[in-house]
């Protein structure tokens, strides 16, 4: 019996790390790497520190808080210039989600806000911004799909630097094996409404959950290749990611 509620806790597990707004504590840690950057073919790396954090609020909704906090390394992009490395904007979103399903639907929804929390200016556009962010998506036979959306303005800062007005889709799709080994595709779509343009990198992934002593971690491998981009985007790119679980 133990070892069958081990598997089952297992399965929920990586059931649960497939939703962005499950009600379990966890703390990715998404490494990525873009290649083939400016006239230099210039490196960037990102690491997105990504607390997720559920609260119950009262016996039918939870309050879901995930912030993104990047800490970048970036190769200067054209010749001559320097590299830089620090702290980047932060993003975080607040999402009330209903403890129940809606029609076999998770959904949530609520504020998101960009905070001008750059080390370097070249790290960050110096601008405060909020909007709103929602999430939907099943779950049925191993199989994930939904998407992730959210749209920020810029409401202060400092008036030299561009103007926020930017949408951000993330549709998904994954499946996830008895062996708790997860295979997904994902896009994290922005659309530039000051610049009128898309970046547009489409990752795939594989994903697999392990338990080192107590602690559940996950690991996950992935490439990315960038199909639609503005001029001095990346061309393509790596992900890894670890991400520690502290179920209740």
């Amino acid at each position: 019996m133990a070892a069958d509620d081990a598997q089952a806790n297992a399965a929920e597990l990586a059931k649960k790390l497939q939703n962005p707004i499950a009600n379990l504590i966890s703390v990715p840690v998404q490494n990525n790497w873009d290649f083939g950057i400016g006239s230099t073919d210039a490196m960037r790396f990102t690491a997105n520190v990504q607390p997720v954090i559920p609260f119950s609020v009262g016996d039918d909704w939870n309050l879901i808080t995930r912030t993104i906090m990047p800490i970048v390394h970036a190769e200067s992009p054209v010749s001559g210039g320097s590299d830089v490395s620090g702290l980047g904007d932060i993003v975080q979103s607040f999402f009330m989600s209903p403890k129940e399903s809606v029609g076999g639907w998770i959904v949530g929804g609520g504020p998101v806000f960009l905070y001008p929390s750059a080390s370097d200016d070249a790290l960050g556009g110096q601008k405060w911004g909020a909007g709103p962010t929602a999430v939907a998506l099943r779950q049925n036979n191993g199989w994930t799909y939904g998407m992730l959306a959210n749209h920020l303005w810029s409401f202060s800062g400092n008036n030299r630097r561009s103007e926020v007005s930017s949408t951000f889709m993330q549709p998904f799709l994954a499946y996830t094996t008895k062996t708790f080994t997860t295979f997904g595709v994902n896009t994290e779509s922005t659309y530039d409404w000051e610049g009128e343009r898309w970046n547009t990198p489409l990752n795939l992934t594989v994903q697999q959950l392990i338990k080192i002593g107590p602690q559940p971690v996950a690991f996950t491998l992935g490439g990315r290749y960038y199909a639609e981009k503005p001029d001095g985007i990346a061309d393509w790119g790596l992900r890894f990611v670890v991400t520690l679980m502290f179920p209740k």
